[in-house]
């Protein structure tokens, strides 16, 4: 019997409510052989567009969680279609505990005849499997794809910039960069008793002194300078990871990288993601909407230059 998809390269297309876009569902080969999820949407016209794939804190949740975003996290891709990107909320495998710092640097090679992997691949890998991906996609400019990512995901951007030159520009919103500076929390971080596994939720790091204190600044200023992406790190006034943001910023300007930063008072997390309400509505308020037309702004000046 005929298929009537091709189960190497599955796409389906739903429409988003309130939107004239699409999005088209599909699942991308990773480097070792299993599928993250995306949900890909293109803006008017024939293309290639430039394009932007955007995250979301820690991995897992599958297609699911790609399909509940675009419903109800959808504003800022409608910000970005009506710009002439296209875009894509993509999932990733679940953080490991300490794997970037632990794991060292991913190494493949070949064993009787099929790949041999050093460990495995890490979140921010899948990523850099899945900014390849869309390369290849005749509506994708592949010389244009940018990463925006709010949390752990603009911790990810700091990763993936480090080791991969291929993103033309980047957004790291409040990036959890904890792992990446090599920081020794304090005693507002402690051990779970069951799984033996950090709890950092409600890890103190408001002041830049505080974390300048507590991070390996010659590892962290090494791999800041292996970055040659641009990006744009925005903090979050009242976070009580504020230092994290900010010093990340720094260092990278130490570094002598290419970084700009803003910070905006807002309360909500992610505030350049709004979510939809109860009414089902977006309601963006004069701070969200200013973040998100800089984050648009930023991006323009590198991928349509």
């Amino acid at each position: 019997m005929p298929h009537e998809i091709d189960p190497e390269r599955v796409v389906v297309t739903e429409s988003v409510a309130g939107s004239e876009y699409p999005v088209h569902l599909t699942y991308v080969e990773l480097l070792d052989g299993v599928y993250a999820p995306i949900g890909l949407r293109m803006p008017e016209g024939s293309g290639p567009h430039p394009t932007v794939l955007l995250g979301r804190g820690n991995g897992g949740g599958g297609m699911a969680w790609v399909r509940e975003a675009t419903r109800n996290m959808g504003y800022i891709q409608e910000c970005l279609l009506e710009a002439g990107y296209a875009c894509a909320w993509l999932r990733y495998r679940a953080e490991v505990e300490l794997g970037y710092n632990n794991g060292g640097r991913l190494v493949e090679d070949i064993r009787q005849g099929r790949q041999l992997l050093n460990r495995a691949p890490l979140e921010y890998e899948d990523e850099i499997s899945i900014i390849e991906f869309v390369k290849t996609l005749p509506e994708v400019d592949g010389d244009r794809v940018g990463l925006m990512g709010v949390s752990h995901a603009g911790e990810m951007i700091l990763k993936i910039t480090s080791e991969y030159g291929g993103a033309r520009a980047c957004v790291a919103c409040e990036p959890a960069s904890h792992e990446f500076l090599d920081l020794s929390p304090d005693d507002t971080a402690f051990v779970n008793e069951e799984t033996q596994l950090r709890n950092i939720e409600g890890m103190m790091m408001e002041e830049v002194e505080k974390v300048r204190a507590r991070i390996n600044h010659e590892l962290a200023l090494e791999r800041m300078k292996s970055i040659q992406t641009p990006i744009l790190i925005m903090g979050r006034d009242e976070d009580h990871l504020q230092g994290i943001f900010r010093a990340t910023y720094d260092l990278m300007v130490e570094a002598g990288r290419d970084v700009q930063w803003v910070s905006y008072d807002h309360p909500m997390h992610g505030y350049i993601f709004p979510e939809r309400g109860g009414d089902g509505e977006y309601a963006v308020d004069e701070t969200q909407a200013e973040a998100i037309g800089a984050c648009i702004a930023y991006l323009d000046k590198y991928m349509k230059n």
